[in-house]
């Protein structure tokens, strides 16, 4: 059992300092330095000449910085595209609040967000319905899975960003097309003011007293958080990385015993009582005890020694993006420095921990909240990833069918 500290354990837990603020903050004052200082900052004009931009057009083929005439163009041309087009990123996910605050406040660009909510199928769904429209997603963040779909289907622009080769080979598409940003591990999250003893294991939730409890967030057929749990479980269940069989039968099970309640968990049904035991990624039930302890909550978080799965989120471009140059610059943030450290802020596993810890640019007090888990992930290799999809694909539905 490994368990996160909870409201009874760290009554005064103080949230981790704020790497991404400081830097932040610097950035929003700059209106009021010299001209040449807030140059240097912005990466915007030098003193009395200005930097030069590429056509938009031109940079749907960029396949690197240095393909967009180098950064200080790469950063004009967004600036005078003035947007980007991004899909499914609540801003409670992953500390997406802060890169978007910070990536706006750092270039002068703004950043909308349609369907906070949507599952990574929704996400491949949108950049064939608005292909060719100026709404349509210029970048995209899904299930590792779902990515690698989108890049057989020929949806994404191959692109490497400048910490490209940082990125583990296990983490990326050979062919730069995705690669992987954040992640964590599959947990269970409980509110231990509702739930007389919260359940540490997979196998606990199968226990009666959790009779209409156990909730997902969304469906595994759609939602990378929801496949990862049946992963997980299939782990727990004599499963492996080539079988999720036995997940499927795990909730199969959960639901013919009416534990499994169908109903999507969110912040909003947890906080109703809706879903008080949820299966999700660590860093987001993680950063919810967070909230939810300002509201007096007591929201308990533990990755399941049974059936221990990691997994990351992967970061993409539209090849149609209407936006090509503020979807790649919106690249390279957050896979900089800053925009990594800022997941740490949400609990989140920068893909490049590693590298930055090495390098000493890693910000140490913010990773230091991150869950405790003991051994070295495994990922699904991308046959295993498609098999698996493909499995959940056909049995879901029939797995979590009450009328079987």
């Amino acid at each position: 059992m490994i368990t996160t500290p909870t409201a009874g354990s760290t009554p005064s837990r103080p949230r981790p300092s704020q790497p991404g603020a400081s830097v932040i903050d610097q950035h929003a004052r700059v209106g009021a330095l010299p001209c040449c200082l807030a140059v240097s900052v912005l990466l915007l004009t030098a003193c009395g000449e200005s930097t030069p931009t590429v056509n938009s057009e031109n940079l749907r083929v960029a396949s690197s910085v240095d393909d967009a005439g180098g950064m200080d163009a790469l950063v004009a041309t967004a600036q005078k595209e003035g947007t980007l087009n991004a899909i499914a990123l609540p801003r409670d996910w992953a500390n997406y609040g802060a890169l978007i605050d910070g990536f706006s406040n750092k270039y002068g660009i703004e950043v909308k967000v349609a369907q906070p909510d949507a599952s990574s199928q929704d996400e491949i769904d949108a950049v064939k319905r608005y292909k060719g429209q100026p709404e349509a997603p210029d970048v995209l963040d899904m299930g590792r899975s779902f990515a690698q779909s989108a890049a057989e289907q020929g949806l994404l622009s191959p692109y490497k960003v400048k910490t490209y080769k940082k990125i583990p080979d296990n983490q990326k598409d050979p062919l730069a097309r995705w690669y992987n940003n954040y992640g964590g591990y599959v947990s269970i999250g409980c509110d231990a003011a509702e739930i007389e003893e919260c359940p540490q294991t997979f196998d606990d939730l199968r226990k009666p007293e959790y009779l209409g409890k156990v909730s997902l967030n969304g469906e595994p057929t759609k939602a990378g958080s929801a496949f990862a749990g049946v992963y997980a479980a299939a782990l727990a269940n004599k499963g492996s990385l080539d079988n999720i069989g036995p997940g499927l039968d795990f909730f199969k099970d959960l639901t013919k015993s009416e534990n499994f309640n169908p109903v999507q968990s969110t912040p909003s049904t947890i906080e109703s009582g809706e879903t008080p035991i949820s299966i999700d990624w660590d860093y987001l039930n993680t950063s919810y005890a967070d909230s939810f302890r300002e509201k007096g909550m007591d929201w308990q978080v533990t990755v399941p020694s049974d059936g221990i799965y990691a997994e990351y989120y992967s970061q993409a471009i539209n090849k149609d993006a209407p936006h090509p140059a503020a979807a790649r610059l919106w690249q390279e943030y957050v896979f900089s420095e800053e925009g990594q450290n800022l997941r740490l802020e949400g609990y989140a596993r920068p893909v490049l921990l590693d590298s930055m810890k090495r390098e000493g640019s890693l910000h140490e007090i913010a990773a230091a909240w991150l869950p405790s888990v003991d051994g070295t992930p495994r990922f699904p290799s991308e046959e295993q990833s498609s098999r698996a999809k493909e499995a959940v694909a056909k049995g879901w539905r029939k797995a979590v069918s009450r009328n079987d």
